[in-house]
Order: structure tokens, then C-alpha cells, then sequence
């Protein structure tokens, strides 16, 4: 089986003292990539390592977390628009909008969501999108930039029906889809019904949301199993079926990292 995590953070402090296990399970699982998505400017030296220590299994991406936008957010981008113009960065993300914790920045993470897309397009890498109570802000940046050489996916997505219809309208979109979708409470398995195989990509988003049965326990790499697993009663495959699937979607949505 090969498998592929698109979206993790597992530079962050709660893996500081089993990294080398969680990427052993990871790849005793059948994990061949995990994409890292950047946060702020306190996370990209603990990101980098990660890239340097494992080359060819990690790829980092950079960008500016929604929560994480701040007055000083324009010096901010300066700094990781140096690093992107590196050239060792797969994507822009993780950035988008965030409503759930503040909503009183609405303007400006607006402003940084759309700077960032731009900056995608101008450079050719997909985006990792941020939605949390924000769809409809989403939408409406989105409106405003997307055009043919935009691309990208919707990180933990769990929209419904009309959201679904609205991302796919955009083009060049996926579906980023993780532990959410093993809830007992969650209708994502109904909403999915709607969107093509061809149009999803595994996440965890560790060390958060982790599937049943790690519920509110730390998320990591190898718990794609779970994800997979219902992702294959959904679309009524066996789970191989599903990891290779997912796995070519994540290389032609990530392809600079087939170059690296």
C-alpha cells in the first residue's frame, strides 16, 4: 500500500521526543510523503529541519496561518516570501481565514489570504487553504483572484453540499479530507457522495483531529489508515485502492515535488 499525508505538523513540540518512531510507523504503514505546513515565523527553523533530516519523505510548504495574521503581518510575508523564493518549498500554505478564534482581524487576514494566493500564481505552487467558519470569506477572495493558474486544496474540509459545488466551480481544487470524516456525528461521508475520487487527498493535520478510535489523542502520520478505511466505504473500493488513488491526486497537486 502507499499512502500519502498531506497535510502535518509534525515539527511541532509534541513530537520533540519520538519523531524517528512516528515516521517509522508512518512508513511501516505504507506512507511514502508527508507535507509540512508552515505556520508563522517561529515554525519554519523546526519545519526546515524536519525536511533536512528526512530528504525525499518530508516536504515543507510556507505560508502564514490565519490565527496567526497580525498588525505586523506585512512584515511577516516579506520574510516568507524570501524563503519561498528559495525554491525548496512545494506550496503556499497553511493560510486562508479563520473566524472560530478572532474574528476582529477579518480585514487583514483577508488582505494576507489574498497576497499569498497571488504569490502562488505568480510562482506556480497550489495553496493550502484554512476554513474555519469562513467559507463564505473564502469565496469571496477566491472570487476576486482565482483564474486558471490557481490551484490548490481545501485543508480539513467539512463543508456541506453547496460548498462542495462552490470549490469545485473554482477549478483547480481538492479536498482535504482527515480524522473529521470517522466521527460518529460527522455527515462528511454523505457530502462526499458528490465529489470524484479524483478530487481527494488524505490528511491528518497532526497532531490534531486525530480519527476514531484516537480521538482526543496526539494525531500522527500512520492514523491515515482510519481515514482510508472509511473513505473506502464511501466510494465502495478496498483501501489499496483508496492509497493509490489519493497518492497520484497529492503528485499532481504537489508535482514540484516529483522534480525534487
Amino acid at each position: 500500500m502507499r499512502f500519502v499525508d498531506t497535510h502535518a505538523h509534525l515539527y511541532l513540540d509534541k513530537f520533540n521526543e519520538d519523531i524517528d518512531e512516528v515516521v517509522m510507523r508512518a512508513r511501516q504503514f505504507g506512507v511514502e510523503r508527508i507535507f509540512l505546513p508552515n505556520i508563522d515565523l517561529d515554525s519554519i527553523v523546526g519545519l526546515k529541519k524536519l525536511c533536512t533530516e528526512y530528504p525525499g519523505f518530508f516536504y515543507g510548504m510556507m505560508g502564514l496561518h490565519p490565527c496567526d495574521v497580525k498588525s505586523d503581518y506585512h512584515d511577516v510575508l516579506t520574510i516568507m516570501r524570501a524563503e519561498l523564493n528559495s525554491g525548496q518549498y512545494v506550496a503556499v500554505g497553511e493560510i486562508g481565514i479563520d473566524l472560530y478564534w478572532d474574528k476582529t482581524t477579518l480585514d487583514i487576514q483577508k488582505e494576507a489570504f489574498r497576497i499569498q494566493c497571488e504569490w502562488a500564481k505568480e510562482m506556480d505552487l497550489p495553496v493550502a487553504i484554512h476554513a474555519r467558519e469562513s467559507f463564505d470569506e473564502i469565496f469571496e477572495v477566491l472570487d476576486s483572484v482565482n483564474d486558471d493558474s490557481l490551484k490548490g486544496v481545501f485543508h480539513c474540509f467539512t463543508g456541506n453540499e453547496e460548498q462542495v459545488k462552490r470549490v469545485m466551480g473554482f477549478g483547480g481544487f481538492m479536498f482535504g479530507i482527515g480524522g473529521v470524516i470517522t466521527y460518529p456525528k460527522s455527515d462528511l461521508a454523505l457530502v462526499l457522495k458528490s465529489v470524484p475520487l479524483e478530487m481527494i487527498v488524505l490528511e491528518t493535520d497532526a497532531p490534531f483531529l486525530s480519527p476514531q478510535p484516537f480521538r482526543s489523542k496526539r494525531n500522527e502520520s500512520s492514523y491515515l489508515k482510519f481515514v482510508a478505511e472509511k473513505l473506502a466505504s464511501v466510494y465502495n473500493l478496498t483501501i489499496e485502492e483508496i492509497g493509490e488513488a489519493t497518492t497520484e491526486n497529492s503528485m499532481r497537486l504537489f508535482n514540484r515535488a516529483n522534480r525534487n
